[in-house]
């Protein structure tokens, strides 16, 4: 290509991406549900709006700001590369809301499952080693969205994503190819006890209907390890970000040196105060080709959104131990504006046409 057209063919991209930007995200909630799937999958999907569609506000609760999006909008023109979300543990699709409303402003169809079993209110012990549940879940809702003919010309096929945060990341590096270790597990929480995984299991409590449960403590060596040990790789995924990915130190080394898509791995917080469980840099290391990056003066709850004037003290009036809504020396929405950027970059890098 001479290089008078290709710069031609970057500002026409420079362009149609600010006009996206300039557009609030579009928003639709669909259901998910098959005959060869036993799990009924509610799934947010955040894409380039055109026009029409209402202002949603409903999304504001008593903890979380949200992005503004437009419920219902109509699609924008073209096809565009999709991107799976992966929420964490006790979290839901909603909870990655504002990066995935960026995402769609930036040209992406961008899809986010509630994974049923560690999804906020509906969340046990139990089902939290199940990453093999959840990458089915991602396969299952790809599947769904470039069959359906309201999606799939909006789609490129060809250009598929996966974003995951905690759980969520250890969900996406599976699907890149990553295998878990079940022995790993079972000895980093038997060296690790007060990581809040581990403490998890040991804790006696789930969440069943919205409703705090008391559940028998969970004995990781009930694991079914063919199902934890095997392969959740899907091939239609060619590039993966993961943020603070769980079980970082459980990946069988082979798989990672295996992995042949990008990679991006992202942790939140300064050196010396990442969490052992989703210590991202050496598992980059171990990954061909593999991009790390380290945000400062963030924690693990920084990804979550933004969160309400009293959000922390509502949290501490309902016995919430997590500090979901504490403090770090950065205010979180300058957090997010630098995890923004690192995402949307590698996205745009690996996954967009003409970038």
């Amino acid at each position: 290509m001479r290089l008078t057209s290709l710069l031609f063919t970057l500002a026409l991209c420079t362009a149609a991406d600010q006009a996206l930007a300039d557009s609030p995200a579009g928003l639709r909630k669909i259901s998910v549900v098959t005959q060869d799937y036993p799990r009924s999958l509610a799934v947010t999907v955040w894409y380039p709006s055109a026009s029409g569609g209402a202002d949603d506000v409903v999304a504001d609760d008593r903890i979380f700001a949200s992005a503004p999006t437009r419920s219902n909008a109509e699609i924008s023109q073209g096809r565009f590369p999709l991107i799976l979300l992966s929420h964490g543990s006790g979290s839901r699709a909603e909870g990655m809301g504002w990066i995935a409303a960026e995402l769609a402003q930036a040209g992406f169809v961008v899809a986010a499952p509630n994974h049923p079993g560690t999804t906020s209110g509906d969340s046990t012990p139990a089902s939290t080693p199940k990453i093999w549940e959840r990458t089915a879940d991602i396969s299952t809702v790809i599947t769904a969205l470039v069959q359906d003919p309201k999606w799939r010309s909006a789609i490129d096929p060809d250009h598929i994503g996966i974003l995951g945060f905690s759980l969520g990341g250890t969900t996406a590096m599976e699907l890149a190819g990553a295998r878990g270790d079940l022995s790993a597990y079972i000895r980093y929480c038997q060296e690790n006890p007060a990581m809040m995984d581990c403490q998890w299991f040991r804790g006696g409590q789930g969440y069943a209907g919205g409703e705090r449960v008391d559940v028998e403590p969970f004995d990781l060596s009930s694991v079914d390890r063919g199902r934890f040990e095997q392969s959740g790789r899907d091939p239609r995924i060619s590039a993966a970000v993961a943020v603070d990915p769980g079980l970082a130190t459980t990946f069988q080394p082979e798989s990672l040196r295996a992995i042949d898509l990008p990679v991006v791995l992202i942790n939140l917080g300064s050196s010396g105060e990442i969490p052992v469980a989703v210590a991202a840099e050496n598992l980059a290391r171990q990954i061909t080709g593999a991009r790390y990056a380290q945000v400062d003066g963030a924690d693990h709850f920084s990804f979550l959104p933004v969160c309400r004037k009293g959000a922390a003290e509502f949290l501490q009036s309902i016995g919430e131990h997590d500090p979901i809504c504490g403090e770090t020396t950065r205010p979180r929405a300058d957090i997010h504006a630098e995890l923004s950027r690192l995402i949307i970059d590698a996205f745009k890098r690996t996954l967009k046409p003409g970038h």
